[in-house]
């Protein structure tokens, strides 16, 4: 029994001793603390990936004094990761800490690492840049992504989507878990966010159901899923179940979901056909990463054998390096730990801010590439991998690189490119063909709010009308017609309620600025001062304001309109050259043509129809003389000229009559006082005042177009200042007397108006480009004046219109009104011998000196015959 008890007591001392012994070779160990979620994929790999890092970095070291890694399993709590790193502080006397892939699971557990100067080293992703200011011993080790949400974007951007809805997880109340970066990024491509949905790790299914529903009530189709896979996985499993993952339906993913996608089964792979995603983009074609990607595969199946082996991804790579920097792969100098010689002994004596700052100076190529930090933080992940879920698994369609676009790879020769199209066909959701509009019609989705005037001149414009009062409005008009055209080429259903406003059109576009309407349509003109209330789309009109007249008849006894085109000493002088010209003509030839022969009257009456005759023929086989060939050659075309001058003069006079000359000038408009009209409610009136000078008490506002024949024919005004759209109709109910004077004056022509980054305005701009290109747009503008065609058959003001002579008659006479006061004498019109002189001058001239040879030749004929027969004789 004694010796029992002695062998007993003798054990005891042993095993304390051997305890005792451990303890302290323990203690002599450099102990680094992970916290992982060992239910998860991604914990697992982070495990087996740390687990590699510490035996690279020690497996030749020359001390015998091995690091212990400690690891504590959280099972997806960030509650229970707080008191984990409480546990491996305390306990286990952790150097370093690794884990916490989310900033929600950094923030519990910063605190802690600042008050016992242990350094966290987080591989959250975002990690915003506040966060290493307010806890100094908090490290992010994963490079930040935060330029996958402007992949997000340009994606979104390619396809013209202009609303999403966003879900994310919503891990601290005091923390929210929506990006920043996601919300500015979407907002840069002028992308409306629709919803932002938080969800918690564990949602309540009839909760995340029913928080789906009201998304799906909803009449946006395209979501952004930037949660956990965890959570991610539930959010796909319900929204298939609910008929969420169908035809025209969006779903985009980023890389916390993305590089997990391999890892997950048959069924949530299923329910998530469809899905784009965004994923880090790491060189695989190392040999570092190859062999790390071979003795990942083995251990995982070493210390997980009954589970498929994954693909080490970016949720293995980066914990990989953050454990190398944490253990320390560079040596600590040892001149600064004095009288130690051993690594592990050294790092020992190093307080925490030391091994911090080694941490941050850590500098090696890592498998996510060079770990190096520059203010705190690793170089930012630029590239990234487009992912498109299908069938089984998922199929990478090309890259995104930021600042350069989409490519279908990398290399320096890759064209690079905005749009997401160059990638491909991607296979949609309920789909792989068409590309989902991103909208349907919600169920109780409220139309948007759209102003229309009820005051407008012109009501073939916008007309708003009631079959018995207290009914829905009936609005139509050329302006809604446009509109409705414009709707029909979206990509999406955008339903709308038109609402009448009685007011001005300046007052009716503020409505859109207070948000009482979410556009305005009709015939709103766009200009300067509008536009800081509100956005205007492209103008669907012509632009210019135009001068329009009333011209009087002048009175002229159409029997002698004839003698108009030249005046009286013009005609007088014509006929005298003639009769000269004739004469001359009649004086060589008489003694040649027998016909210019006889009796005095006979002679006088050949003469005379000689020289008129001359006006329509040459008559050259007739004459014999060279002295009068010459003559009549040049009076021939003389008279040409004439001709053809007084027959235009007499068609300008017999198409245009005369304008009263104080409708054409815009100075003499206002010195003279003159009354101009111009449409009520509108900014003509204030324009015709600031910009072009007018009296306000000589500015008459008109309410209705059909006033402006009244108002010009009796007086009332002198000239209307109307819009060129509207001209155009008026001019086709009323092409009688009435024309456009003067240019047209700049303004900006008919738009809609949306407010401020409206994400429907580039759509609405670019649906009335193509109507106006496809000649839609001509099409409707034909239908509305064809309504009231001038059909009468004098009409000679609208045929010249259209075939633009009357725009140049308009300018001859614009350019020739300062002479109007002093041409007094009634032949403004009528062309006068100052226009021919030179010509009369020539045929005149030819005519004498022809005459004056023939004269010379007769008397030295008559001179010297005598004088030759006196001395034949």
């Amino acid at each position: 029994m004694f010796l029992f008890l002695l062998l007993l007591c003798s054990s005891s001392r042993m095993l304390n001793a051997l305890n005792d012994a451990v303890k302290k070779q323990q203690s002599d160990m450099l102990s680094l603390g992970a916290v992982v979620d060992y239910t998860s994929l991604a914990g697992k790999k982070e495990k087996v990936a740390m687990d590699m890092a510490i035996e690279d970095i020690y497996a030749h070291a020359n001390h015998q004094n091995f690091p212990t890694l400690h690891v504590e399993n959280t099972r997806g709590d960030p509650f229970r990761a707080a008191s984990s790193v409480k546990t491996l502080i305390e306990k286990q006397h952790a150097k370093a800490i690794i884990g916490f892939g989310t900033w929600q699971e950094a923030v519990f557990v910063a605190q802690l690492g600042n008050e016992s100067k242990v350094p966290i080293l987080s591989l959250a992703n975002e990690v915003p840049q506040w966060g290493s200011c307010h806890w100094p011993f908090l490290v992010n080790a994963a490079r930040s992504q935060n330029a996958q949400m402007k992949a997000v974007a340009a994606i979104i951007q390619s396809w013209k989507w202009r609303k999403v809805n966003i879900i994310y997880e919503d891990m601290n109340p005091a923390v929210t878990g929506i990006s920043p970066e996601i919300i500015a990024a979407i907002q840069e491509v002028d992308v409306e966010i629709n919803d932002l949905l938080p969800l918690s790790l564990f949602p309540p299914h009839h909760s995340l159901s029913k928080k789906l529903e009201n998304l799906k009530n909803g009449s946006c189709r395209v979501f952004i899923v930037h949660t956990s896979i965890t959570l991610a996985t539930k959010i796909f499993m319900e929204a298939n179940s609910i008929g969420m993952m169908d035809k025209d339906y969006v779903w985009i993913t980023t890389n916390a979901i993305t590089s997990q996608i391999d890892s997950l089964n048959a069924s949530i792979i299923s329910s998530m056909q469809g899905v784009l995603g965004v994923k880090s983009y790491f060189s695989t074609t190392p040999k570092s990463y190859k062999d790390f990607h071979f003795r990942f595969r083995v251990m995982f199946h070493l210390q997980y054998p009954g589970e498929p082996v994954p693909e080490p991804g970016t949720s293995a790579m980066q914990p990989y390096d953050a454990a190398r920097a944490a253990a320390l792969m560079e040596k600590p100098n040892l001149k600064s730990c004095k009288n130690l010689t051993d690594d592990v002994a050294c790092l020992h004596e190093m307080n925490g801010q030391q091994l911090l700052g080694k941490i941050l100076q850590s500098n090696f190529e890592g498998l996510t590439g060079a770990f190096n930090f520059k203010e705190g933080k690793l170089a930012p992940i630029h590239i990234f991998r487009m992912v498109n879920v299908v069938r089984k698994s998922y199929r990478e369609l090309g890259f995104w690189s930021e600042g350069l676009g989409f490519s279908e790879s990398i290399h320096k020769a890759s064209k690079y490119n905005r749009s997401m199209s160059i990638l491909g066909q991607v296979f949609w959701p309920g789909g792989p063909w068409s590309v989902p509009k991103g909208w349907g019609v919600p169920i109780n989705a409220k139309p948007l709010k759209i102003g229309v005037t009820v005051a407008t001149a012109f009501s073939e414009f916008v007309n708003v009308k009631y079959d018995r009062p207290g009914d829905k409005p009936i609005v139509n008009g050329f302006s809604i017609a446009v509109f409705e055209a414009a709707l029909d080429l979206l990509p999406y259903h955008l339903p709308y309620e038109f609402i009448p406003f009685n007011g001005t059109y300046d007052s009716l576009v503020q409505q859109v600025y207070v948000e009482t309407f979410d556009a305005v349509v009709g015939d709103t003109t766009i200009i300067a001062n509008r536009s800081e209330y509100a956005e205007f789309t492209q103008p669907y009109s012509d632009s210019g304001l135009q001068i329009l007249i009333y011209f009087k008849p002048k009175r002229v006894e159409r029997a002698w309109l004839f003698k108009k085109p030249f005046t009286t000493f013009m005609w007088v002088f014509t006929g005298v050259i003639n009769v000269y010209n004739g004469f001359v003509v009649w004086l060589i030839e008489r003694n040649h043509n027998p016909d210019f022969r006889g009796s005095i009257w006979n002679q006088i009456g050949t003469m005379v129809t000689l020289a008129f005759t001359t006006l329509f023929s040459l008559q050259g086989e007739k004459l014999h003389s060279n002295l009068s060939r010459m003559t009549m050659v040049v009076w021939l075309f003389v008279a040409l000229v004439i001709t053809q001058s007084f027959t235009a003069s007499l068609t300008s006079l017999l198409t245009v009559q005369q304008l009263d000359q104080t409708t054409i000038d815009i100075e003499t408009l206002k010195k003279s006082g003159a009354k101009v009209g111009c449409n009520a409610n509108s900014f003509v009136g204030k324009y015709l005042e600031v910009v072009l000078g007018f009296q306000p008490n000589n500015i008459r506002t008109i309410g209705s177009g059909d006033y402006y024949p009244q108002a010009l024919k009796s007086g009332e005004i002198a000239a209307a200042f109307i819009e060129a759209p509207y001209v155009k109709v008026f001019l086709a109910k009323y092409c009688e007397g009435f024309i456009t004077s003067g240019p047209a004056f700049k303004v900006g022509g008919f738009g809609f108006a949306f407010p401020r980054s409206s994400p429907y305005l580039p759509d609405i701009s670019e649906a009335v480009l193509k109507l106006s290109e496809s000649g839609k747009l001509r099409q409707l503008e034909d239908f509305l004046s064809s309504s009231y065609k001038c059909l009468a058959s004098n009409s000679d003001v609208l045929k010249l219109s259209k075939s633009g002579k009357l725009r140049q008659l308009e300018d001859f006479l614009s350019s020739s009104y300062k002479c109007l006061a002093s041409n007094s004498d009634g032949n403004l019109d009528s062309l006068g011998l100052n226009s021919f002189w030179g010509l009369f001058f020539i045929t005149g001239g030819m005519s004498t000196i022809a005459l004056l040879a023939f004269i010379f030749r007769y008397v030295r004929e008559r001179w010297y015959r005598p004088l030759g027969q006196a001395q034949a004789q």
